[in-house]
Parts: structure tokens; C-alpha cells; sequence
């Protein structure tokens, strides 16, 4: 196991440095190197790492979680208002009905198989957003109008949105139908999760200012906690449901709220932290693809992703109705919308791991949509913000 974990590190950032310098995201160079790591090429990952990859991808989200609950100040949320409401759901509402009702018609798959394959695909990427939109704001692109602040609050819950659904999607395929249950039990979640969450801030923040702690110290104890309540959500399931990566996220607005100081400590020790977490979290995801069957499905695959994307823009333009954005603020914001990336590669696999009779094609649908709009979304920010937004 050893030597695995020095080859996704190792070749993880070799291939990354390749992928900035022929200017793409260096994710795309992770998940490339995955590939090449992984079975279904040199079969150099022992099974060990493969069988906890799991795991490893889901320390890796509860992690971006933190970070994007550490940059969501909810005194930019109100600033914002209903466009940010509108923007946390309507595009992935739209994309996930669209997959729904397309995939079935691409591939042999179930209604319920295609609204989990939705759900995978329907998340806007933390790890291409939450930087390049705090960069800006650093900047002042678009700062009269909060635009930075809209995509970052919207995009945030945009993906907690999603994941509840697939939690549920996932939930009743393993019951064996399609249950309203589950969907009734969506804003429970939401509600018992945000709840978990700051309760769980409001109880650290006050031993933290009475108990002299180093910052280190004091973010072991954030990360365990956020494992913990994960890890909660699967044992309270059959009494109350919980969406445990919520209650994460609300953990970190909490310690944003109650403890601004240590929040920004916080978060440069999680960027740091990162480092290593999305090498593996990438890495592992381009391992488990199986490159034969993704050319052989890759047509149809491609076909989806883009009239997924197509909707998905529709979503994002329908939200920004009756606000004072111009054409230009509007077009940006649906190219910031774009990118698809860490929720795909954490949640990506599971449905294969869980047994699902589609879970290749979804596996498939994941890494290939994060190639083709991680990219497509990076660059498409990076290289349009001083052209739409205006400075301020």
C-alpha cells in the first residue's frame, strides 16, 4: 500500500504540472493519471487502496465542505437574496430532470438509475469555483453587484442540494422502488443536518476561546468532528434522516460566524491539507474507470453531458430573471456554473461500489463530464471575467 500512495502522489502532481502547462485544470492531470495507475491499464494500485478509495474520496469532500462553509458569510447570502435561493437549485433541478428523462433513451437504464446518474452529474465543482471566485473577489470583478458572492453562495448549496438527493435516489434504489418517502424526507435532512451542524460550532467555538489550543490542535478537532457527524448520518438513518455533509458545511459557517479569527486560520491549514486530498480524491476516481468501456460508451456519453449542460444554462438564466445583471454578468454566470469536478469524483463511484446495475455508465457519465467542463468552465472563468464583470 505504501508504494501506491507514492505513486497517486508522486504522478498525481507530475501529470497535474503537465495538465497547467498545456493550461488545463491540473485535476484533469490527476484523473489522467489515475487512469494510467489504475486496473484497467498498468495495474500498478495494490487492492488494498482501491478498496478503501471510498473512504479516502469521501475525507476529501467533507473537506471542500468545510472550506466552502468557512467561505460562505451569510451576510452575503441576504446581500444576494432570491437570485442565490434561485441559483442553489433551479439549474441542477433543470440538469437532473433533463438526465432523467434523456439517459434512458441513451442507455439501457432504469427512470431511478437515470435520476441518480442526474444527481452525479448535476453538482457545480467547489474545488474550480470556491478559488477563482474568491480570487476575484480579492480583485473586485464584479464586487458592485456581489456577482463572485452569488455564484459562491449558490454554488455552495447548489451541491449540498444535490448530494441530499442522491442520498435519497440511492436510498430507494436500495429499498427497490421509487418511494415518495425519500423525497419527503429531503428537507428533513436538510433541516437535522443544518441543525447538527450549528449545534456542533456552537458547543467548539466556546471550548476553543476558553481552552488555550494551538491552531493545529484546534483543526484536528473540526476535521473529527466533521468525520463524526458524517458518520452519524449513517447511524441515525432508520430514526431521523440527516444530511451529515450539510451539517459539515453549517459547521464551518458557524466558525465563520462565532470565531472569524480562527476561521481564516482554519481555512489556510485546510488549503494546505487539500493539497494532498485532491491528489488522492482524483487520482482514485481515474483509477476506478474503465477506459474500454467508457470509448465504447463515450458517443452517447458526450451527447448527454452537453444537453445536460444545455439545460443546465437555461436554469442559471431563468434565476437571474428580474435582477439588475446585464447580459454580459448573466452569460458569466452560467459559464461559472459549468465546471464539474469534486462532488463527480466523490460520490461518482459509489453507485457501482453499492451495486447499482448502472453504476459503470454513471462511473463513466462522472469522469467524463469532469473532463470535458472542468476545463471548459476554468478556462472559460479565467479567461472572461475581465471581459464581462466590470472592476470596481
Amino acid at each position: 500500500m505504501l508504494l501506491s500512495l507514492v505513486l497517486i502522489f508522486v504522478c498525481g502532481l507530475v501529470f497535474s504540472e503537465i495538465a497547467q502547462k498545456l493550461k488545463l485544470p491540473s485535476l484533469v492531470g490527476m484523473i489522467c493519471a489515475g487512469v494510467l495507475l489504475g486496473p484497467y491499464v498498468l495495474d500498478l494500485l495494490t487492492p488494498e487502496i482501491l478498496s478503501i478509495s471510498g473512504d479516502l474520496r469521501k475525507i476529501a469532500l467533507v473537506i471542500i465542505m468545510i472550506r466552502a462553509g468557512l467561505a460562505l458569510d451569510t451576510s452575503d447570502l441576504r446581500r444576494v437574496g432570491r437570485p442565490a435561493i434561485l441559483m442553489s437549485f433551479v439549474p441542477a433541478t433543470l440538469e437532473i430532470a433533463a438526465v432523467t428523462l434523456l439517459a434512458p433513451i441513451f442507455f439501457r437504464v432504469s427512470y431511478l438509475e437515470a435520476a441518480i446518474m442526474g444527481t452525479v452529474l448535476g453538482a457545480v465543482s467547489p474545488a474550480v469555483v470556491v478559488p477563482r471566485m474568491l480570487k476575484m473577489i480579492e480583485h473586485g470583478y464584479g464586487k458592485s453587484k456581489s456577482i463572485p458572492q452569488l455564484i459562491l453562495a449558490g454554488a455552495s448549496v447548489d451541491d449540498i442540494y444535490v448530494i441530499v438527493l442522491f442520498t435519497s435516489f440511492m436510498g430507494m434504489y436500495s429499498a427497490g422502488s421509487f418511494d415518495m418517502r425519500g423525497l419527503i424526507e429531503t428537507p428533513v435532512a436538510i433541516v437535522v443536518g443544518l441543525l447538527a451542524g450549528i449545534v456542533s460550532g456552537l458547543i467548539l467555538v466556546p471550548l476553543f476561546k476558553t481552552i488555550q489550543l494551538r491552531d493545529t490542535v484546534k483543526t484536528l478537532v473540526i476535521l473529527s468532528f466533521s468525520l463524526l457527524l458524517v458518520a452519524l448520518e449513517d447511524v441515525i438513518k432508520a430514526y431521523v434522516p440527516m444530511s451529515g455533509l450539510l451539517s459539515v458545511m453549517a459547521l464551518g459557517g458557524t466558525v465563520l460566524k462565532q470565531y472569524d479569527t480562527f476561521a481564516r486560520s482554519l481555512s489556510d491549514r485546510l488549503s494546505k491539507i487539500w493539497v494532498a486530498a485532491e491528489l488522492m480524491l482524483f487520482v482514485l476516481v481515474g483509477a476506478a474507470l474503465d477506459i474500454s468501456y467508457a470509448a465504447q460508451a463515450g458517443v452517447f456519453v458526450v451527447a448527454l453531458i452537453f444537453a445536460a449542460l444545455a439545460i443546465r444554462i437555461c436554469g442559471v438564466f431563468v434565476s437571474l430573471l428580474r435582477t439588475k445583471l446585464s447580459k454580459k454578468e448573466r452569460l458569466f454566470c452560467a459559464i461559472a456554473y459549468l465546471p464539474k469536478a469534486t462532488v463527480q469524483a466523490a460520490i461518482g463511484g459509489l453507485p457501482l461500489a453499492a451495486g447499482v446495475a448502472a453504476g459503470d455508465i454513471i462511473l463513466t457519465v462522472a469522469v467524463l463530464a469532469i473532463l470535458i467542463t472542468a476545463p471548459l468552465g476554468a478556462i472559460g472563468i479565467d479567461s472572461l471575467h475581465k471581459r464581462l464583470l466590470a472592476l470596481d
